[in-house]
């Protein structure tokens, strides 16, 4: 937002210089970006007369004239103009000047074999409005006496840029900005007193809103102006219009901007004779299409609001108008519109269409949608006073009412936020400068939010407003504690950053992406979950919020694997989501591991990647972190995403209390829809919300595994035991023989058929036995083999194969 030290000052009553205007915008919380001063672009344009204007020598179209610049001695320019003659006073640009229009540099240079220093401008050349046929033509009584004085009044050249929150719309207004200003004590906010509209007839203009589905518009005010004399604006609002970098037009178009920029309340004027039977706000169609005003041709989709007539569409509402009704010099009927529309529908629809407006800029952000009447009054008078005419009644069509809203405000809130205290009496006189109405209930207040302000919602709100008003500088500053009396993470802050380095120890790769990712993809990691539907997604294939991070990592890993790499090893650590309120959330720590292992490896065969290498990641991680290797209980329930035959789950015991993972292939069927072509993928999940705190500390544990001096010695085993046996129990029976001798248990082969019974299987173990404390005999190993056997059969039932 651009304003200027003068055009503020028609707001507030205040004696602050413009510096001291910049620092206090920025305690307020306007930051001020910078101050552009223009003067050094536009000191150059000087009041000039033409002394004699000659036919040039080498060519019929141009002129060489004597120009009076006020240094004594006339210059030559040669112009082409077709009203340069004797005695017309204009501006003159010097050699070195830049034009604004297009930034050219004008040097010394020969036209046609005359020697030319520097150019008589035009008005469409100073970007002071669209006239081009001839030279800027200044009045005799005004600037006669002020030959060799700059054209650009240097009192309106210093702008201020300031940096508006996006949820400060109430501050796209110069009044807004004053306001803040006059609350934070810099100076008095002034009335704004608008003289009485003599309204003689009724708005004759059919306007009516289709009150459809998902219709932007809630209300729309309307005037007609008849008799105006569309003219050049005078030069007071060329003066503002410029100052902001916008090109006047005419006093029409110039009054809607001017006062958009003063009062935040964009404006639309239509020529009424060029309108086909009244005015419809409707939403669009798909396809219709019609010309802006910034002459380019859009073609709208579904449910885009639009302003129609019964030819077609004039416009789209809040974003831009279209040629077909604008306004022009001959405009002899104006049509002032002020209306409300929906932020939402202003964002999807200028979105869609690659529309940036100023008027656009506003409605997305939530304008004052009483401010209706208050437009259209500001703007009849203005056009009455500059262009004449005959003001009609203003007509306001509505679909829905506007109710301010109120929130109850407990003042003893601000002291526990900011760490200060204000007293209640001056809380409501802040709140009450800002635009608020307070009252006082017991020891509550009742506050009534202002129309112009859609950020306020709850009490910290207040708190902000009043912090910032009152200064940020009143908050005092808290020397940190030198001696830490609390640990900086709770478990669960450690347990994620714990994990996080486990996980990336095993050599998986870390990936960061979006909570957001394709419904297609979601879709099929959904295990009786509702999908959460972004209302406005940043693309198309980030629409909603992710139930599995399993979904983001497939698409990444699929993207690493048609670049060419072909063993990947990835996870992400992150929230997931269940429902959109707070807390419907948990974190999970999921990986995807691929293609084959030992790869061109000259040591070991390669293999595909299987479920055992991701079930031991998942093992390994969770002992690390401090839980009980025995005490961990796993079944082969597993949600569909997952190979029913080859995946598992994890308990932290044999209570199935909560699952804490998930582990296994990835179902063939995903990999073949999302056209994923590689020898294996599996993956896991971990739960961090599912997992109570561990019995050890976390203190970046490693395996405890106790190295021996002593040889070591293997036995092999071969149970037949049911077929619906879990091979885990067979694994824990054994380590518990004898937990300080068993130092490793592997199944190497699993047999059904030939010789053995149909209801059962056959499982091959390789157990190391080695003591800590000597070389064992063959007695000692005798009496471990037959304690194995013995302990199996009686505590599973099952039969050493002979």
């Amino acid at each position: 937002m651009k304003i200027t030290t003068n055009w503020l000052k028609e707001h507030l009553d205040t004696k602050l210089n413009e510096n001291q205007i910049i620092d206090k915008l920025t305690e307020v919380g306007l930051e001020v970006e910078g101050v552009d001063s223009q003067s050094g672009e536009l000191d150059s344009f000087i009041i000039a007369k033409i002394l004699k204007a000659e036919k040039h020598p080498g060519a019929d179209r141009l002129r060489v004239c004597d120009v009076d610049i006020g240094t004594g001695d006339p210059i030559k320019v040669v112009c082409g103009a077709p009203n340069a003659k004797e005695g017309l006073l204009t501006i003159y640009a010097p050699p070195g000047t830049v034009v604004p229009k297009n930034q050219m540099k004008l040097v010394v240079s020969k036209i046609r074999g005359v020697t030319s220093y520097g150019m008589l401008c035009s008005e469409s050349e100073l970007n002071l409005s669209n006239e081009s046929n001839g030279i800027t033509e200044l009045s005799s009584k005004k600037y006669d006496k002020k030959i060799g004085e700059n054209y650009f009044p240097k009192k309106n050249l210093n702008v201020i840029d300031i940096s508006i929150t996006p949820n400060r719309a109430d501050c796209l207004g110069v009044r807004g900005i004053a306001r803040d200003l006059a609350a934070a004590g810099a100076g008095t906010l002034k009335n704004q007193k608008e003289k009485k509209l003599d309204k003689k007839n009724k708005q004759t203009v059919s306007v009516k809103i289709k009150n459809e589905k998902n219709q932007a518009c809630t209300s729309f005010g309307s005037c007609l102006i008849t008799g105006v004399k569309n003219i050049e604006s005078p030069e007071w609002l060329k003066e503002k219009i410029i100052s902001l970098g916008q090109k006047p037009i005419s006093a029409i178009v110039d009054i809607t901007n001017y006062i958009m920029f003063d009062l935040n309340r964009p404006l639309h004027a239509y020529d009424v004779d060029k309108i086909d039977k009244g005015i419809i706000i409707r939403n669009s169609k798909k396809g219709e299409t019609f010309e802006a005003l910034d002459n380019k041709e859009y073609k709208l989709d579904d449910e885009m609001c639009v302003i129609s007539d019964a030819s077609g569409v004039l416009g789209l509402g809040g974003i831009i108008g279209g040629t077909r009704t604008g306004t022009m010099l001959d405009t002899e009927n104006v049509l002032i519109e002020s209306a409300y529309f929906s932020p939402r529908s202003i964002r999807k629809s200028s979105k869609k269409l690659n529309i940036d407006t100023d008027a656009k800029f506003r409605f997305e952000r939530g304008i004052d949608p009483l401010s209706i009447e208050q437009g259209l009054e500001r703007a009849a008078n203005l056009i009455q006073e500059i262009c004449g005419g005959v003001v009609s009644e203003f007509d306001t069509q509505k679909i829905e009412e506007v109710k301010k809203r109120s929130l109850k405000f407990n003042p003893s809130l601000f002291e526990k936020i900011t760490g200060f205290n204000i007293d209640k009496k001056e809380m409501i006189t802040i709140l009450n400068n800002l635009g608020f109405e307070t009252k006082k209930d017991k020891e509550l207040l009742d506050v009534i939010i202002p129309s112009w302000r859609p950020d306020i919602f709850q009490e910290v709100d207040l708190v902000e407003e009043l912090v910032r008003i009152k200064g940020y500088d009143q908050i005092k500053m808290i020397e940190p504690e030198k001696v830490r009396k609390k640990l900086t993470l709770n478990l669960k802050q450690k347990l994620f950053h714990f994990l996080q380095r486990s996980i990336a120890s095993k050599g998986y790769l870390e990936a960061i992406t979006w909570s957001f990712t394709d419904s297609n993809v979601n879709q099929l990691f959904i295990e009786d979950k509702k999908e959460i539907k972004i209302i406005n997604p940043i693309s198309s294939d980030l629409n909603i919020l992710r139930s599995s991070i399993f979904s983001n990592l497939i698409i990444y890993l699929n993207k690493n694997l048609e670049r060419g790499f072909k063993d990947l090893s990835v996870f992400e650590i992150g929230p997931t989501f269940s429902g959109s309120q707070p807390g419907e959330q948990e974190t999970v720590v999921c990986g995807l591991k691929s293609g084959k292992l030992a790869r061109q490896s000259w040591l070991e065969k390669e293999r595909p990647v299987d479920i055992f290498d991701v079930k031991s990641d998942v093992i390994k991680s969770l002992v690390e972190a401090g839980y009980n290797k025995d005490k961990l209980y796993i079944d082969d329930e597993t949600p569909g995403y997952y190979h029913p035959g080859k995946s598992g789950r994890i308990f932290l015991n044999k209570g199935k209390e909560k699952v804490v993972a998930f582990f296994g292939d990835i179902h063939p069927g995903i990999l073949k829809k999302l056209d994923i072509k590689i020898e294996a993928l599996v993956g896991f999940e971990i739960f961090l919300d599912n997992l109570k705190q561990p019995k050890k500390s976390l203190k970046d544990q490693k395996t405890q595994y106790k190295y021996s001096d002593f040889q070591k010695s293997e036995r092999d085993f071969a149970f037949v035991l049911d077929k619906n046996f879990k091979v885990q129990e067979l694994i824990e029976t054994i380590y518990n023989v004898e937990k300080e001798l068993i130092r490793s248990v592997k199944v190497f082969d699993v047999y059904e058929g030939t010789n053995i019974p149909d209801s059962k299987k056959s499982i091959a173990l390789n157990v190391t036995i080695q003591s800590l404390e000597k070389t064992l005999t063959e007695d000692d190993l005798n009496k471990i083999n037959q304690l194995i056997i013995s302990t199996v059969e009686s505590k599973i039932g099952a039969k050493i194969r002979s």
